[in-house]
């Protein structure tokens, strides 16, 4: 019994190496990181786009309680900050927006505008790019750590917007059926 235990275990991995050996992996892309960061960025900001669009317009003025934010001003505060934290990382002003009276279709075109100049920013940029130190927040961080700072302040509102629908009757599009 040992002699065939003593063979199995050595035939066992060298099938296992054999097999595995014609597998190949993915190619990772030439700047994982900000790949990463990016994809992050994606989901969160095709979620709330998609929360926005999804809402009706009579309950964009819609607050849980009265001391939180309304519905169209979580989304005009999302925008507002992420036009901020790109223009840091990108080192540009900020786009000015306005948007005191806003209404859906002017918080959607502004949210669009938004991600798009989000997008811009982050395209080409790369992992040495992105490990270059800019301010944020008063405190010196990389470029990197603006892209997640994004996807984490857009998650955390996107969990507000979740339940606002909620209490609406409406299903959030992240947990929409997959189609």
């Amino acid at each position: 019994m040992t002699t065939f235990r003593a063979l199995i275990a050595p035939a066992t991995i060298l099938f296992l190496t054999l097999s595995l050996a014609g597998q190949t992996q993915p190619a990772a892309p030439a700047n994982p990181l900000t790949a990463d960061a990016r994809e992050a960025w994606g989901f969160v900001k095709t979620m709330v786009l998609r929360a926005a669009e999804k809402m009706p317009e009579e309950n964009y003025a819609f607050k849980p309680v009265p001391e939180v934010r309304s519905f169209g001003e979580v989304i005009a505060h999302i925008l507002g900050a992420q036009n901020g934290l790109c223009a840091t990382v990108k080192g540009v002003a900020r786009p000015n927006v306005q948007l005191d009276k806003a209404t859906k279709a002017d918080l959607i075109a502004a949210l669009k505008d938004s991600d798009a100049f989000c997008d811009a920013t982050f395209a080409g940029l790369t992992d040495a790019q992105a490990a270059e130190p800019v301010t944020l927040y008063g405190k010196s961080r990389t470029r990197l750590t603006g892209i997640y700072m994004l996807s984490f302040h857009g998650a955390e509102h996107y969990g507000n917007i979740v339940t606002y629908m909620r209490l609406k009757g409406l299903v959030p599009p992240s947990s929409e059926p997959s189609k």
